[in-house]
């Protein structure tokens, strides 16, 4: 547990700014896997919540409210904002994450940048590496570029390493990042995933 204790406050934001993606390993994947995962990322529905009654209704416009004004130090236009944090919400969701979670890594990963490209050639928001589209996709990587194309991977994506971990995040998020095991990138998720927690005053 020693080695997953998160970093001092100061030394986890010095790393935030410096964090950039790294190179996920392109492993072997077994056919019921690969196909899985293929199917996973094919389902192009736009991402619209649907709520039985008012009350998920309203609380969800709340959370929708106060992360657009958390995000505007990043993104300027508000549609701009709605339509990311829509999307966050809507794929996380689908892929059993937790949203203030995907929100943190997209900080880490991107800086909210949509066209980011790494190093190593990770691409858009939650930096997908171009093998990905092979692997589970159509094979056209230009996609990733694509918001809810690139969000829907990394959050597929994600959501694999996690299973594969037994439900290890310290690890699977190294495994994301291509730096399994050690400490640096994970800690940092989860200090960014601070900045996008939320209690519904509402509630």
């Amino acid at each position: 547990m020693r080695r997953r204790a998160c970093l001092a406050l100061p030394l986890a934001a010095g790393l935030l700014r410096q964090a950039r993606a790294g190179a996920q390993v392109e492993e072997p994947l077994a056919d019921a896997v690969r196909t899985a995962l293929a199917a996973a990322v094919a389902d192009s529905r736009p991402p619209k919540p649907r709520f039985d009654e008012l009350a998920p209704r309203l609380a969800y416009l709340r959370w929708l409210d106060a992360q657009s004004q958390r995000l505007k130090r990043f993104k300027t236009e508000a549609i701009t904002r709605l339509e990311l944090l829509e999307t966050a919400w809507y794929e996380s969701k689908r892929a059993g994450l937790e949203t203030a979670l995907v929100l943190g890594l997209i900080q880490v990963e991107s800086g909210f940048r949509k066209y980011a490209i790494s190093r190593a050639g990770a691409r858009g928001y939650m930096q997908v590496m171009p093998f990905w589209a092979r692997l589970i996709g159509d094979g056209d990587a230009s996609r990733l570029f694509h918001l809810q194309t690139n969000l829907r991977f990394g959050c597929v994506i994600l959501r694999y390493y996690l299973d594969a971990e037994k439900g290890d995040l310290f690890m699977a998020l190294g495994r994301y990042n291509g730096s399994r095991g050690q400490a640096a990138y994970p800690n940092a998720v989860f200090w960014a995933r601070r900045n996008w927690s939320y209690v519904d005053a509402g509630a």
